[in-house]
């Protein structure tokens, strides 16, 4: 799992340093407006608490999520926020998954197959590729002590894997496990400072080519670019040259 790993954290870092504020609040307002089509009781839906908890991450503007929460159930009208993904390879041979929530499915298709088109990549049927990847939960989050210790804490709240780097600890959940997992860690005094549902790469594809690792690099920000797309995942692991 080191590929998905090191790749959250390089959008971590990239979304810090050149995000647009604005297509932030638009890719996490459609997130909202996905979750909120299941209920809008944040205790009752752990969706919404999670796109909730992105939306305050990013410092989205109570109105910014209101407006959002109303037009996931319905209250503004207008075309409904759907779902859905899209698969496909880029350079190197490797794999893509692209998530995507949007009111015209005609726009973003388009949209999708040209940010692969255009970086060395190509959209693939439905299924090719998405056999290659588990649905994990996946847990970021910082402890103060020894990092053994935050590990048997981890394994204590039911974690199937976890990884440390300084003091920050990367933790994989069963899918639906990713709630009670996460309620567990925070009530063991880790802190929790972001829960996702994700795909998971089964295995990595390393990528030692300084130009191949540039063309993925461009087409991983192409497709997170985008609007419409509120996640992306691959099975890439970039090896940094000595």
């Amino acid at each position: 799992m080191s590929g998905h790993s090191k790749w959250s954290t390089i959008k971590r870092q990239k979304a810090v340093t050149d995000a647009k504020r604005s297509a932030v609040f638009t890719k996490v307002g459609n997130m909202i407006a996905v979750a909120a089509k299941g209920g809008t009781d944040p205790s009752m839906n752990f969706a919404l608490r999670l796109a909730l908890d992105q939306a305050r991450a990013a410092n989205m503007p109570q109105t910014n999520i209101q407006r959002a929460m109303d037009r996931g159930s319905g209250k503004l009208g207008g075309a409904a926020i759907e779902e859905v993904t899209y698969e496909g390879y880029g350079p190197g041979g490797i794999a893509v998954i692209v998530e995507c929530a949007t009111d015209n499915k005609n726009r973003t298709y388009p949209e999708v197959r040209t940010a692969f088109t255009k970086n060395g990549g190509n959209m693939a049927e439905p299924g090719a590729v998405a056999f290659q990847f588990t649905r994990k939960g996946v847990i970021r989050a910082t402890f103060t002590g020894d990092a053994d210790d935050a590990m048997l804490a981890a394994i204590d709240a039911g974690a199937e894997d976890a990884q440390t780097e300084d003091n920050e600890m990367l933790i994989y959940t069963e899918a639906k496990q990713l709630a009670a997992v996460r309620d567990a860690l925070a009530g063991a005094g880790l802190a929790v400072t972001e829960a996702e549902l994700s795909f998971a790469p089964n295995n990595t594809i390393e990528i030692t080519d300084p130009e191949v690792a540039r063309k993925v690099n461009n087409l991983m920000d192409a497709l997170d670019g985008l609007d419409d797309v509120v996640a992306t995942h691959s099975n890439f692991d970039i090896v940094e040259q000595e």
